[in-house]
């Protein structure tokens, strides 16, 4: 395609549409000319983007598009209609067309801790390789580091230290992926050593019960929320070497457009996961009080993100931005 020739042809109407844009009151006869004009507008800006993606004509056609949409949709105010609508609708949407990337990496990542808590509970060559006899002993004795470490601090900073930590672990994951998702395994599979070395160290001084009780009230939501990061990161990945029937710069901008949406549901989730290790983990509840809260707030995140997400999804909805949001796209021939 003729470049100048294109420029040349449409100039006119490109002009029109940016004075028909920019006016204040629009006549009935004007305002089906805006719409139009805007409708031959992504058109061209589609063909462009497909055949000649010279990127001064884009960024041009673009702002002129944006600037005509804005103008025939009208101004969209956000509010707090819009943090329900995310949290009632995108985020579990978002969640449950997700679950066939973050379900197998729980699974997975929890048989592995299993399998590296038990080698480790089962053979001292390899506790002693983790630390002295001394050390060790110190860890895992009553009132040691693993049960000080969720009563040593105010439970406030506590909750507010965990929450960073947490976050920025899900926040790896998730920016990670755009390495086509190795730095996500990697990321993940550190989570799993720490733990599993922290259940297999407890166990092999019989206390395990003791550290699942600690562990349980807050651990599982936490977990999910890291290995729900985790999948979206690994799918992120994937999206880079094989983005199905989409361009791949389409297929990117959508998965982006998801993974922002969901690091801010994720953020929250870890935020309810850091005020249960700060103030019901170390609580003088009883085990079984504790670990009952933990469980019904993993059942509670399990059926909003796979009960509410399925109806939502079911509806059409996919999580992503509202089409009034989105970039025009218009398909072209190739």
């Amino acid at each position: 395609m003729d470049l100048d020739v294109f420029v040349a042809t449409h100039q006119g109407e490109w002009n029109r549409l940016d004075a028909l844009a920019r006016k204040r009151r629009l006549s009935g006869e004007e305002a089906d000319e805006l719409v139009t004009l805007y409708q031959r507008a992504t058109g061209h800006l589609a063909k462009v983007q497909a055949t000649t993606p010279d990127p001064t004509l884009v960024g041009r056609l673009t702002a002129l598009v944006s600037r005509a949409r804005a103008a025939v949709t009208g101004s969209r105010s956000s509010g707090w209609q819009d943090v329900a609508r995310y949290y009632a609708v995108s985020f579990p949407a978002a969640l449950y067309r997700s679950r066939r990337w973050w379900l197998p990496v729980a699974v997975i990542s929890l048989v592995a801790t299993a399998v590296i808590a038990w080698w480790v509970a089962t053979h001292p060559e390899v506790r002693n390789s983790l630390a002295t006899p001394a050390a060790l002993r110190e860890m895992t004795r009553p009132g040691g580091a693993y049960e000080s470490y969720y009563s040593d601090r105010p439970a406030s900073s506590f909750a507010a230290q965990v929450w960073t930590n947490n976050a920025w672990i899900a926040a790896q994951c998730l920016l990670y992926g755009i390495a086509l998702g190795i730095p996500v395994l990697l990321v993940m599979w550190s989570n799993v050593l720490n733990l599993g070395a922290g259940v297999g160290l407890m166990a092999s001084a019989g206390r395990l019960d003791v550290f699942l009780g600690l562990l349980i009230p807050h651990g599982l939501l936490e977990l999910t929320a890291v290995f729900v990061a985790g999948g979206l990161g690994l799918r992120l990945g994937w999206t880079i070497i094989d983005p199905g029937p989409r361009t791949r710069a389409t297929a990117l901008a959508e998965q982006g457009r998801s993974i922002i949406g969901m690091a801010i549901g994720l953020a929250t989730v870890l935020a309810v996961s850091g005020v249960l290790e700060a103030f019901v983990t170390p609580s003088g509840l009883p085990t079984w009080a504790r670990i009952s809260i933990g469980v019904a707030a993993e059942a509670a995140f399990l059926l909003y993100a796979l009960v509410l997400g399925r109806k939502v999804a079911a509806e059409g909805e996919t999580g992503d931005l509202d089409a009034a949001d989105r970039a025009d796209l218009q398909p072209v021939a190739a």
